[in-house]
């Protein structure tokens, strides 16, 4: 029997090793293939920087993973940041997948970009959003890597072990508009979890949170912690990936 794929696509500043935890409970059903790349420029690639990295580099990075080892049935992914490149990468292999998860993550429309992704964003708002954007690249082109604790990861030996892992992330894919011919998400079975504890205020996760609770297209889902789920609460991180794989 062909098991079936997850693919698992990390947000700003982390990399595929930031799974790990996570990737350990879903080994162990034996049942599934799992991935988890690193995007151009962060992590183990971020020797990468140039030319640098945009939002379609992202984008293709993770169509070329899943084309290149033909993947079928795929559980997609995306945390954060990542929710920009999930939602373009099923414009473009809608067929391949079998379900789509937003882990605390952005959920864009054809044409927005990570500023104006939320339900409800005013242009002036977005507008605002992206000169803050700008303002956090000192250099113009890199973001450097928040403290940890910014990501709900406070206790001492993990906190270490992100300041050691995560790497500048360019601001670009941030600022530039995605562009979905095929609908997008649209017609794929998806699930919206949330992080609550505390939860993403200033980047509209809750907001997009509420728009999957109103819709009969989405399930919704959320965990009591802070936003690097699989990192602090990997196996129920992992848990809830394995009911959407199942659903």
């Amino acid at each position: 029997m062909r098991k079936r794929n997850f693919v698992l696509v990390h947000g700003a500043w982390h990399g595929g090793w930031c799974w790990s935890r996570t990737i350990d409970y879903l080994n162990a059903q034996n049942e599934f293939a799992v991935f988890a790349p690193t995007l151009t420029g962060l992590g183990e690639r971020g020797h990468l920087t140039s030319p640098v990295p945009t939002l379609d580099t992202h984008i293709e990075d993770i169509v070329r993973v899943i084309t290149y080892n033909d993947l079928q049935d795929v559980v997609l992914v995306g945390h954060s940041y990542a929710g920009m490149v999930v939602t373009a990468v099923a414009d473009a292999l809608g067929a391949r997948l079998k379900h789509i998860v937003y882990l605390d993550a952005a959920v864009p429309e054809d044409g927005d970009d990570f500023a104006s992704h939320a339900p409800g964003t005013a242009a002036e708002e977005a507008a605002e959003k992206r000169e803050w954007f700008r303002s956090l690249a000192k250099d113009g082109v890199w973001i450097a890597p928040p403290d940890p604790s910014l990501a709900g990861v406070t206790e001492p030996t993990d906190a270490e072990w992100l300041k050691r892992m995560l790497t500048p992330h360019p601001v670009a894919t941030w600022l530039q508009p995605v562009r979905l011919r095929n609908g997008g998400a649209a017609g794929i079975p998806k699930t919206y979890i949330l992080a609550t504890n505390p939860a993403a205020e200033i980047m509209g996760y809750p907001k997009q949170a509420e728009r999957a609770k109103r819709s009969g297209d989405w399930r919704f889902r959320s965990i009591d912690c802070g936003h690097d789920t699989m990192i602090v609460r990997p196996k129920e991180t992992a848990e809830l990936l394995l009911e959407a794989a199942t659903a």
